[in-house]
């Protein structure tokens, strides 16, 4: 059995908002701002953001994922999630949700909630694969192309004991 690798997932910092930066802006028609980062990480007291890294040949501890979630009560909202296109399909998003997931139970989360594109198929089955449901729509979210997003919720976090 090939052994299954383990992506490190920590706090991001100030200095790895151009690496994060980069990822969003692959990713996403309308990428944050330097300043939205700043702000999340400095300033917002519900906002926790996160990042995957991997040893790569160019970059020891290139920065290949991040993910963002604000607590609010005992809700976890999924603000932002993605994994540099070039390392898509290593159980990256996977290992980072799951991160994602527990830290958020630890700091008191019961549920999780995001909003992804409908036309994210893929996006869709990770999230399936850990608790979400698909639980109502927003019409025309998306201001880039107007495009819905599926509002899907996980009901399955376990409090800290």
């Amino acid at each position: 059995m090939k052994p299954v690798r383990s992506w490190p997932v920590r706090a991001m910092r100030l200095e790895d908002i151009p690496a994060v930066m980069e990822i969003d802006r692959l990713s996403f028609p309308i990428p944050w701002s330097e300043r939205t980062y700043r702000f999340e990480i400095t300033e917002n007291p519900s906002s926790h953001l996160l990042v995957t890294t991997a040893d790569s040949e160019s970059i020891p501890s290139a920065i290949v994922g991040f993910s963002g979630y604000w607590l609010v009560v005992d809700e976890a909202h999924i603000s932002t999630f993605a994994v540099h296109p070039g390392w898509r399909c290593q159980g990256i998003g996977q290992a980072l949700l799951q991160e994602v997931l527990r830290q958020a139970a630890l700091q008191g989360a019961t549920s999780a909630t995001l909003e992804v594109r409908v036309s994210n198929l893929v996006a869709q089955q990770l999230y399936a694969n850990h608790g979400f449901v698909p639980v109502g729509k927003r019409a025309g979210y998306y201001r880039d192309n107007n495009e819905d997003a599926l509002l899907m919720t996980t009901y399955s976090l376990k409090p800290a004991a």
